[in-house]
């Protein structure tokens, strides 16, 4: 066991241990909030807090490498072009009936095992493991260059396919918005060149 782990444990938390704490509750309140609101832009606002609350968790843990990359990419990316989809989609501003599905028990169930699952696999893989807080920074720019472009090339990729995919998406989507005529609205005045073929 390590000298950070010798030093104090489970009843003698630090401060940085209780504000982790606090803002990890505070992230899951706002992700229970996200995924059972039935306001679209809601929805995404509450998913803001819930990634900016990943973003200083990351920085209480000393990556702030990670923690800059989560709000540049998730918050600053991921969520605008959200919003920008609901905007373009025309989505409903106040509640929407569509938004549930009548599925909840079923999505409750599969949340608490992916939950239970990823819980477990954590705990098994660290569970001797303990981050001294006050030493060095461990997650450095080329620590973590290293393990994502060696490890995890193909995700990262992948991801970037997805997002410009949903980007192709909301802009064909809203250019057939906008070619087609909205419903109930006069038929468009006839071209002099139209009007003389006519007689």
């Amino acid at each position: 066991m390590s000298l950070a782990a010798a030093q104090h444990g489970f009843l003698s938390p630090t401060g940085v241990e209780i504000a982790f704490l606090l803002v990890g509750l505070v992230t899951l309140g706002a992700a229970l909030v996200t995924v059972t609101t039935r306001q679209l832009v809601h929805a995404a606002l509450w998913l803001v807090v819930a990634l900016g609350g990943l973003a200083v968790e990351y920085l209480l843990l000393t990556a702030e490498f990670i923690a800059w990359v989560q709000v540049l990419i998730y918050v600053g990316s991921v969520v605008v072009l959200l919003l920008f989809g609901l905007m373009l989609t025309r989505a409903p501003i106040g509640r929407s009936p569509d938004a549930d599905s009548g599925n909840r028990w079923a999505a409750l169930a599969v949340a608490a095992a992916a939950a239970a699952a990823l819980v477990w696999v954590v705990v098994d893989a660290f569970r001797t493991t303990w981050i001294d807080l006050d030493g060095p920074a461990a997650g450095t720019t080329r620590v973590t260059g290293q393990s994502l472009f060696q490890n995890w090339v193909l995700p990262f990729e992948a991801l970037s396919v997805l997002l410009l995919a949903a980007l192709v998406g909301a802009i064909v989507l809203s250019r057939k918005a906008a070619a087609d005529p909205p419903p109930g609205a006069a038929p468009a005045a006839r071209t002099s060149g139209e009007k003389e073929g006519a007689r």
